[in-house]
């Protein structure tokens, strides 16, 4: 058995292992060369956060999945590449509108720089990965530009927050499936489509990749409470000090829990998290709650369902590595 990839990832077929080895060190390539620009500034701060790393489990879905055609396809790792990219800029912008410090482990490019610069860079990244995706034919541009639109529509219904009549959880999965399920869709729709896959290989990989990509998100809520700076790669309770809704906190006001604890932990999450005693304080009563292994059951789920979807592909190395990847999402959330 070898281990390739984001979380571990086992693998145990040698060919699957080579190419999808050889894929991503593909893809680190082209992002440096995307993220290139004749002024010195630009490729510092378009660099920034490509030369920290990161999961790469974007591309990783397309690599994967291209396995059901041609993996060597000309078009997929370029793909690979755009979706990549599309998720670097979000995180400069996510970044500003979170106030965050830290980003992968480094300095995020807001706290480096300015704000200005983070939003004019994740601009930067967006023109890049449309100019990468226009040389993929009209098809790819159009399938980029909805999940695009998706995105940012994900991002508004965050900021505006639910309706008074629409349940708060229902509403936060409509804004994380914007925001994360659309591009982890793409990736292993340009994957299956652009490896010249069946056009039901292609949609079923389309499905799996927003549930995962919804089960991915899940996780990370997750260890936005759960888990060390070290392990998340930014300041732990960031989205809590943030006031972002997250899962978690989402199921402790859903009504279900009353205890004088319960009401404690609202009482400080409605107010000023900034007091670095005080988020102490809500990070360890929330690491402790009910609500937060119900968040990890809901991303069990999803993963679940992610895996399900896999049932009509044919049996091989691939698909045993979709598979895997629910798992070890799974894992992640504890």
């Amino acid at each position: 058995m070898t281990v390739v990839g984001p979380f571990g990832l086992s693998v145990r077929d040698r060919v699957l292992d080579t190419d999808i080895r050889s894929g991503l060190a593909d893809v680190e390539e082209g992002l440096l060369e995307a993220t290139k620009s004749d002024v010195p500034f630009i490729n510092g701060a378009s660099q920034h956060l490509v030369r920290a790393g990161g999961k790469r489990f974007r591309p990783l879905l397309t690599l994967v999945a291209a396995q059901f055609g041609d993996p060597h396809a000309p078009g997929v790792v370029p793909s690979a590449v755009v979706v990549e990219l599309t998720h670097l800029a979000t995180l400069y912008h996510d970044d500003v509108m979170d106030e965050a410090d830290v980003r992968r482990g480094v300095a995020s490019a807001n706290a480096r720089w300015d704000n200005s610069v983070a939003v004019l860079t994740g601009d930067f990244l967006f023109a890049r990965a449309s100019r990468v995706v226009a040389d993929l034919g009209p098809e790819a541009v159009r399938i980029q530009a909805e999940a695009f639109e998706r995105l940012v529509t994900g991002q508004i219904l965050e900021t505006v927050g639910p309706a008074a009549d629409r349940d708060p959880i229902d509403h936060y999965f409509d804004v994380i499936s914007g925001k994360t399920g659309a591009l982890f869709g793409v990736s292993g729709r340009f994957g299956a489509l652009l490896a010249g896959a069946d056009e039901a290989v292609v949609d079923i990989l389309t499905q799996y990749g927003e549930r995962i990509g919804t089960a991915f998100q899940l996780a990370d809520d997750v260890l936005d409470i759960a888990s060390d700076s070290q392990e998340s790669g930014k300041t732990p309770g960031t989205d809590l000090r943030e006031g972002i809704p997250t899962l978690p906190v989402l199921h402790l006001r859903s009504g279900r829990f009353d205890s004088p604890e319960d009401q404690r932990l609202r009482d400080l999450l409605d107010g000023d998290l900034t007091d670095d005693a005080k988020h102490a304080e809500a990070l360890g009563l929330l690491r402790a709650h009910p609500a937060l292994e119900q968040a990890r059951r809901d991303t069990v789920r999803y993963a679940d369902t992610a895996r399900e979807l896999l049932g009509p592909l044919r049996d091989c190395p691939a698909k045993m590595a979709l598979e895997a990847l629910c798992d070890a999402v799974v894992h992640r959330a504890g």
